[in-house]
């Protein structure tokens, strides 16, 4: 994937602060503080667990201020904020246009970039937790230590390649599919009708949210190889075991050892995959229409 024509956003707020994730223990606190407050606990007849909880929540809260105290906006300088920057910028400039064809105006969403903890409109935001859209202050939550999980944890994409670019620009197009049916009215229409379902059948509609927004990933990477012929040799290949990879099957299979269809949320890797390429192929977003289609 090449990235040095495409346009770079200023839309990011950089909240990284040279913090990398807890240290040490289960939460925000190490090893050594969790014994402490295990022989504090017995000494005085208190569970530890609830010292311990405590601690770790204080902890958060104290690694959230210092991130955000040390916020920056507009496209960052390093290596990695200057790639989400382009493929932010780039997804910026494939919407305003596709919008503006349709008579509408797209207003681009911010991009937070993280270390371990920071707060979001929709509560505190952790790595664990991956890359996520907020359509409440319409803001993308991205720990860049997510893209090391995708080659190591879940072995999405060949671990050094650079072919790993791609795929890491497709999580991040998904994102923004988020932004862009926030924007259409989407969203707001899903979450009013999961309120009177059950679990089941507000899963099953979120998945068809998440097919969506892969392939609205796809519309975008069909556009701006158009404009920009950033893509390369094994880039469609790589975000396509990428889209495999984060399946609910295979992740529920590889967490379990089996799979509960009623609780996918976001498709399996057939899906996934086979909806990117629809985006990917068709660059419209008619194509996208999940919500109408029989077979996902």
């Amino acid at each position: 994937m090449r990235i040095d024509e495409l346009p770079t956003s200023d839309q990011i707020e950089d909240r990284r602060g040279g913090l990398r994730g807890f240290p040490g223990g289960r939460g925000g606190i190490g090893i050594g503080a969790i014994i402490i407050l295990g022989l504090i606990g017995w000494a005085l007849g208190i569970d530890p667990r609830v010292l311990i909880e405590g601690a770790e929540t204080m902890s958060g809260r104290n690694q959230q201020q210092q991130s955000d105290a040390g916020s920056t906006s507009g496209a960052p300088s390093d290596q990695m904020g200057h790639f989400v920057a382009a493929v932010l910028g780039s997804t910026e400039a494939q919407w305003k246009d596709i919008f503006a064809r349709a008579g509408k105006a797209y207003t681009p969403p911010t991009l937070v970039m993280f270390s371990g903890v920071t707060e979001s409109g929709c509560g505190f935001a952790q790595s664990a937790m991956g890359p996520f859209y907020c359509p409440i202050d319409q803001k993308v939550y991205l720990d860049t230590s997510f893209f090391q999980d995708l080659e190591r944890r879940f072995r999405a994409c060949d671990v050094g390649s650079k072919t790993c670019q791609f795929s890491q620009a497709y999580v991040i197009a998904h994102e923004i599919g988020h932004h862009v049916q926030n924007q259409l009215g989407l969203l707001p229409q899903v979450q009013e009708a999961q309120r009177g379902m059950d679990r089941a059948d507000a899963n099953s509609l979120q998945v068809r949210v998440e097919l969506q927004a892969d392939c609205l990933a796809g519309v975008w990477a069909n556009r701006a190889q158009e404009k920009w012929q950033f893509i390369e040799a094994g880039d469609v290949e790589a975000a396509l075991q990428t889209a495999s990879a984060i399946g609910d099957d295979r992740l529920q299979r590889k967490a379990q050892g089996y799979v509960v269809p009623d609780a996918f949320t976001h498709g399996t890797s057939a899906q996934r995959t086979r909806w990117f390429m629809t985006g990917l192929k068709s660059g419209d977003v008619s194509s996208c229409d999940t919500f109408r289609s029989s077979q996902l």
